[in-house]
């Protein structure tokens, strides 16, 4: 199954974050909770986890760009259903 990340809202007033580097490349195994890619809000920088275990199947987003909050950046293929949160 294809799980779609998306950036999660990570403040009550962020609406924009920017991607500061990615911690994993395509064709990557990831794990439930590893961090994919690191993100900067309001000058904080934080960890974007995998919501499943699979393989880092595409980067939808370069590092240095700018993106609103719900913006799917990447896509990880799992034999598994996404963790309901």
């Amino acid at each position: 199954m294809r799980h779609h990340v998306k950036v999660p809202r990570l403040g009550d007033t962020t609406e924009q974050v920017l991607i500061v580097q990615w911690l994993r490349n395509v064709g990557d195994a990831v794990a439930v909770g590893q961090g994919l890619l690191e993100v900067e809000a309001d000058k904080v920088k934080v960890e974007i986890p995998a919501p499943v275990h699979g393989t880092l199947v595409a980067q939808l987003i370069d590092a240095d760009e700018e993106v609103s909050v719900g913006t799917v950046v990447c896509t990880i293929e799992s034999p598994e259903r996404a963790l309901q949160g």
